[in-house]
């Protein structure tokens, strides 16, 4: 049974004559007969009798036909919502990026690209997470594009820089490193920390800053969330390594860059190189290749 026979099926059915349904379906009538004959043959039963010169479904062929029709118009929409999804001019993007880039830059990335294209309908569905979830959400195909740091060992994801954080120091405000224009590194050691957990893409990079000074810095809670950590800074829980956000300006906090200390975070877009993209994805892609991040 394929997907020809039901349709032959379904339009005999509706006309109840052979030379007009294979008018209709533009094919020989010997196709159409030779089409219908397999398929009961499959069934092992009769689904058309005669009735002068056309015919007329059987009892089981009435049967047979509500399961085909259901089938055929469901066959039709998961085609048509296919279509939709990945079309040239129409379709859906399925974005994921880290918390840093949701205030200023992905807003603003999209809204340009959706002005500059209003020819298209093309609509964003947007997540927030920490990078190894959006690796693994590249992998199982629940995102087309991810905004975030680069991982080693994953030689499936494309990785492509568009930008960069600057990382400061970020104290509360009145903090007794507040008042330096500048800080080392070394400083820091003295106050506990806010540190990056263990599956954020930052955490790796601070960690490698520490141990190239060789200072073991004092951790005192562990956040994946930038603004979060930002948050907590301002409560006086910590001070924070972390990326110069836009929401540190609306904080009591003060952010103090780093001397002798040229540690940026890099933001990569990410794709899975071995799967299938549609065609309004790869176009969005080359738009941010060539935008990059300001």
């Amino acid at each position: 049974m394929n997907l020809n026979q039901l349709a032959y099926f379904s339009k005999l059915a509706e006309v109840e004559h052979y030379t007009k349904a294979a008018e209709e379906l533009k094919i020989s009538q010997p196709s159409l007969s030779h089409a219908i004959r397999s398929l009961e043959e499959e069934l092992g039963t009769k689904l058309f009798e005669k009735q002068g010169r056309g015919v007329v479904l059987t009892k089981y062929g009435s049967l047979f036909k509500e399961y085909v029709e259901e089938s055929l118009q469901i066959l039709d929409t998961g085609v048509k919502k296919v279509k939709s999804l990945t079309g040239q001019t129409e379709g859906v993007v399925e974005l994921a990026y880290i918390y840093t880039l949701g205030s200023e830059f992905v807003p603003r990335l999209v809204s340009e690209f959706l002005r500059i294209h209003e020819e298209l309908k093309v609509k964003f569905h947007f997540t927030v997470g920490n990078t190894s979830e959006i690796i693994q959400g590249l992998k199982e195909e629940r995102f087309d594009i991810g905004f975030c740091s680069m991982t080693e060992k994953e030689p499936d994801i494309q990785f492509t820089q568009v930008g960069t954080e600057n990382l400061v120091v970020v104290v509360p405000r009145g903090h007794a490193l507040s008042y330096e224009k500048a800080v080392d590194l070394e400083q820091t050691a003295a106050y506990p920390q806010i540190f990056y957990t263990h599956n954020s893409g930052l955490r790796p990079v601070i960690d490698r800053m520490f141990e190239q000074i060789k200072v073991q810095p004092r951790i005192a809670y562990e956040i994946e969330e930038d603004g979060s950590m930002a948050g907590l800074v301002a409560q006086n829980f910590g001070i924070a390594v972390m990326p110069d956000i836009p929401i540190l300006k609306q904080l009591d906090v003060e952010v103090l860059p780093l001397r002798n200390q040229h540690q940026r975070r890099y933001i990569y877009m990410a794709r899975h190189s071995q799967k299938y993209q549609p065609p309004l994805v790869n176009r969005f892609a080359e738009y941010v290749k060539r935008r990059g991040l300001s």
